[in-house]
């Protein structure tokens, strides 16, 4: 599978994310959330307490981006899921990072392999 390197104009609203709101991306392309399960991934992640004050303003902003659906799984319960655009987003960030990584055999190699790795 062949992945072209977007430029800058072409992956837009990626190049604007905090790196808090990448991971949410990340969170959510395994499957659709809901806030404190979101909230208890980012903990394990960074190691501390997330704020619901940080949470819940960073996924309405990513819902009002168009990279992340909510919906109501009940009265007091929210679901995030991730759009296509999201996904697009994932998508363009990874393949700059990459592009910038990747300058021998040996790093492709470690791309490679941590790849493989997820999949098994």
């Amino acid at each position: 599978m062949s992945v072209t390197v977007p430029d800058e104009e072409e992956s837009g609203i990626a190049y604007e994310l905090t790196a808090f709101q990448q991971r949410i991306l990340a969170i959510l392309s395994e499957e659709a959330r809901y806030g404190l399960a979101i909230k208890r991934e980012l903990e394990e992640y960074d190691g501390s307490d997330v704020n619901h004050g940080r949470l819940y303003p960073n996924l309405d902003d990513l819902v009002e981006m168009g990279l992340v659906e909510k919906s109501e799984l009940d009265k007091r319960t929210n679901e995030y899921a991730l759009t296509e655009a999201g996904h697009d987003a994932i998508v363009n960030q990874l393949s700059w990072v990459f592009s910038r990584f990747v300058t021998s055999e040996s790093r492709a190699a470690e791309i490679h392999d941590l790849v493989s790795a997820t999949q098994q």
